[in-house]
């Protein structure tokens, strides 16, 4: 067997065995796709309704009672420092996930408020926090994160630090950018205001809502007004950090799913692209042993000419 088929068999091995690890990566990413959903959609309904809640209270409560309703900068002064909490992943392997998020909040922000003098960036997950190194953002503070996050006192340490900068007007506003999981081919990267909190924001996650949760949604408006006890200032002081707890730790739920089910398909797009690249070196393969049987016949059939 000639050099150059020796070398394409030894690419066809080389290939088959990068097939099989990611097959494999492409299973452990469903079955860790799997446990994120039922996640997500566990808590979904509750930090809508949560959400809700927030936006009826600031039309029941006047929003001087409390700085997490107030903007810190009137809105002629316009938006000149803000915060983004990007929602990103600990490994690689997963296509575009974090670059494409890195992307939209620099799109998101100089649309939306292109007279920002600052904008500081908090990660989460090790790959986006090296996507905003490499895009040269403002990156002040970096957490860890999971791969599946079991309760949202990860996210606490979070809300205590844009809680604290908010309220001492640091930022006039805080966005948390995440990836919103649609289904499992469909993930949209999403910037979302947290604070403050506002009317004029979107009212949930960004994600769709079906025929079936919307009929087990509570209809909010039919409250006339809340009575708070022992008083508002101490209910609103303990309740709204809550509230803003739940709605960050739903976006890292989101991001979760989304992230296992990109890299589940980009593990799947490797291995059929690994498929067939091996069928095709094979096809070369044989192409050049035929090739080498044939020559080895034409020497045969030439010695034995010679000899007679």
């Amino acid at each position: 067997m000639s050099q150059g088929a020796g070398d394409i068999k030894r690419r066809i091995k080389s290939v088959k065995s990068t097939n099989k690890i990611t097959k494999a990566m492409e299973l452990v990413s469903a079955a860790k796709m799997r446990k994120a959903v039922n996640k997500v959609l566990a808590t979904r309904t509750y930090a809508d309704l949560t959400w809700e809640l927030i936006l009826h209270l600031l039309k029941k409560v006047d929003i001087k009672h409390h700085p997490l309703f107030r903007e810190n900068n009137p809105a002629s002064t316009g938006v000149k420092n803000v915060a983004v909490i990007l929602i990103g992943t600990n490994r690689g392997l997963c296509g575009s996930f974090n670059n494409q998020l890195a992307r939209k909040v620099v799109a998101s922000i100089q649309l939306h408020h292109p007279e920002t003098v600052s904008t500081d960036i908090i990660t989460m997950g090790t790959k986006v926090r090296d996507e905003a190194r490499r895009m040269k953002l403002n990156l002040i503070a970096d957490f860890p994160k999971n791969d599946i996050t079991q309760d949202s006192n990860v996210v606490r340490p979070i809300v205590n630090l844009i809680f604290k900068d908010f309220v001492n007007q640091k930022y006039d506003k805080v966005f948390v950018a995440y990836t919103d999981f649609m289904s499992s081919l469909r993930q949209i990267p999403h910037v979302k205001q947290l604070l403050p909190f506002s009317t004029e924001i979107d009212e949930r996650l960004g994600h769709i809502i079906h025929e079936k949760e919307v009929s087990q949604k509570a209809d909010l408006n039919k409250i006339s007004e809340f009575i708070f006890e022992p008083n508002q200032a101490e209910i609103l002081n303990n309740f709204l950090p809550r509230l803003l707890e739940v709605q960050l730790y739903q976006t890292v739920l989101e991001s979760e799913a989304s992230e296992h089910s990109s890299r589940m398909f980009a593990m799947r797009n490797a291995s059929d692209a690994a498929q067939e690249m091996v069928s095709s070196l094979t096809l070369v393969y044989n192409q050049a042993r035929q090739a080498n049987i044939t020559a080895e016949i034409a020497e045969i059939s030439a010695g034995a000419s010679a000899a007679v």
